[in-house]
């Protein structure tokens, strides 16, 4: 199976040997997203919302990159550090799937670097 990498314009170099995202017969898997810049330094430290959104619109690029939208993410995998954080990243989240929601889950673990509060995986299938 062919498989493309998926690679924004002005991603910064990955922690670790990793793609942002991979395309394979119409699929796009999105590499766990971490709140992070192009220095790979922790955004927005102590607030979930903001992170959640950073991240959201880091794998909305990598998902328009390879010729798809928010519509077409069937899964999401959530990590956060607390429990009390999960309000406020549902909230976020809520506003980047208003309509029929992608399946998902959230676990509860730390995280590469103590700061981040909030990773996500994506899986999306491009329409054509």
């Amino acid at each position: 199976m062919p498989k493309t990498p998926v690679i924004p314009e002005g991603t910064g170099k990955p922690l670790a040997p990793y793609l942002p995202g991979v395309l394979a017969d119409g699929v796009v898997y999105v590499s766990g997203t971490l709140p992070f810049d192009k220095e790979n330094n922790v955004v927005h430290v102590g607030d979930a919302a903001a992170q959640t959104k950073h991240v959201l619109e880091t794998i909305k690029s990598v998902i328009e990159t390879a010729g798809g939208t928010m519509d077409d993410v069937v899964m999401n995998h959530i990590f956060v550090t607390d429990w009390d954080n999960y309000g406020a990243v549902n909230e976020v989240y809520a506003t980047y799937f208003p309509g029929d929601k992608p399946a998902r889950y959230c676990i509860q673990c730390g995280l590469v670097k103590p700061d981040a509060l909030v990773e996500i995986a994506t899986v999306a299938v491009i329409k054509g």
